[in-house]
């Protein structure tokens, strides 16, 4: 962040997204169902069990554990891998992390038999489930402030997807800004001095990929907005929490055009 200098840290034919900056230096990854560990000498599988249909929802607690979305014959569900064994989170609703702070996860998720897509927080010491966000809209991409009393997200409840704010139980909910852009998976840096999104073209829906996209920073009462990147990709990009533990640099997948 303070030399804009770009570093290619991994290149492969194989597609693979969403990266985890690991403490020791390598990156979380998911390619092809499975999670890998991406750094200079390649990607290698990690063993996650029968868990063969990983998608970009991963990440690391501050314990060591990853946890992860996979499907199954009922929808996406949350587990946790402590290196050697995976233990669901048993969740009764389809659910996709996207942030931690200490036990409490935050994810999306769905409730009964719709499909509106809501935020959610799941305590893994308590196993309480709270629901954040109404069934107005799609809330989505939902990362804890380093201070861990609000979440970030993006919602279309003002008509596109916009970076919004939450207080972690539920009351406050605002946008930060608005503006013309689609605007994705709001990321604050554990340093506290900034929040990255990223910026589809105006009128995109969802978060396709393949697409001419860029990331963008703020600081984190929504002001200074400036972009940092143009970039090819979209999804698979920065789904997930992916800064270095300092705040000073974030990782970031770029593809290449078809």
């Amino acid at each position: 962040m303070a030399s804009g200098l770009v570093r290619v840290i991994c290149r492969s034919d194989q597609v693979f997204e969403a990266p985890n900056w690991h403490p020791d230096g390598w990156f979380l990854v998911n390619s092809g169902g499975r999670l890998l560990r991406a750094d200079e000498t390649g990607l290698t599988p990690i063993q996650t069990g029968s868990n063969e249909r990983c998608n970009n929802d991963h990440g690391l607690l501050a314990d060591g554990r990853i946890v992860f979305s996979a499907h199954d014959g009922t929808g996406a569900g949350m587990h946790l891998f402590d290196g050697q064994e995976c233990h669901p989170v048993g969740l009764p609703r389809p659910s996709w992390w996207h942030g931690a702070h200490g036990s409490l996860l935050t994810y999306a998720c769905v409730q009964g038999g719709d499909r509106v897509v809501r935020i959610a927080t799941y305590d893994l010491e308590t196993g309480t489930e709270t629901v954040l966000t109404p069934d107005t809209a799609h809330h989505d991409g939902p990362d804890f402030s380093p201070c861990g009393e609000f979440i970030w997200y993006n919602s279309d409840a003002t008509g596109h997807a916009q970076i919004w704010r939450i207080r972690r139980d539920g009351s406050h909910a605002m946008p930060v800004f608005r503006d013309e852009n689609v605007n994705w998976f709001p990321h604050p840096s554990p340093c506290g001095r900034y929040v990255i999104y990223l910026v589809y073209p105006p009128g995109t829906e969802g978060h396709p990929a393949d697409m001419s996209v860029q990331i963008h920073a703020m600081d984190p009462d929504g002001s200074n907005r400036r972009k940092l990147l143009d970039l090819h990709g979209g999804q698979g990009t920065m789904n997930v929490p992916c800064w270095s533990p300092d705040g000073g640099a974030f990782a970031y997948v770029r593809f290449n055009e078809r």
